[in-house]
């Protein structure tokens, strides 16, 4: 069984498209691609909600790793999703990619060579260098809040 991220509705050809997705995909897939919509009613795709229990456990494992803060919604679904069904995950997201080796599930990517190790992340300062407190939440890409000591906003380092 394969879960199926955004990358791969947006660029596999529809006999490819086999496996599970979760329901917030749609939008995003129609806001990227509204020229493709039609394939999400052809193609061979299982809808799926991922229990709360699993979605817990993805942000455990997104928190544990630094990339919480740098994933959204649909990607903790999905993440969760794979988690549920002890499923493959297709997606050329680095974050999810990290999340997958920091949780023991497979991974595929859709066009890229994917990660090549895992990797650890950290909140810094862009003003005066402080180390930040990860977040227990996802935020929007590239919005990490500001540092309680100088105002400056946070940036993502690997460490």
């Amino acid at each position: 069984m394969r879960v199926l991220d955004t990358a791969a509705l947006i660029h596999w050809p529809l006999e490819q498209l086999h496996g599970a997705v979760v329901p917030n995909q749609r939008d995003e897939f129609v806001r990227i691609a509204p020229d493709r919509e039609f394939m999400l009613e052809v193609a061979d795709l299982d809808w799926q909600t991922p229990s709360s229990d699993f979605i817990e456990q993805a942000s455990s494992v997104a928190n544990s790793t630094g990339d919480l803060s740098g994933l959204s919604k649909t990607d903790l679904e999905i993440l969760a999703l794979t988690l549920q069904l002890g499923a493959t995950l297709v997606t050329d997201d680095y974050r999810l990619q990290n999340c997958c080796v920091a949780a023991g599930i497979n991974h595929e990517p859709v066009m890229t060579a994917g990660i090549s190790e895992k990797w650890q992340w950290q909140l810094v300062c862009t003003g005066c260098g402080a180390i930040g407190e990860e977040s227990e939440i996802s935020a929007k890409k590239g919005e990490h809040g500001n540092c309680p000591d100088c105002g400056s906003p946070y940036r993502m380092r690997k460490v």
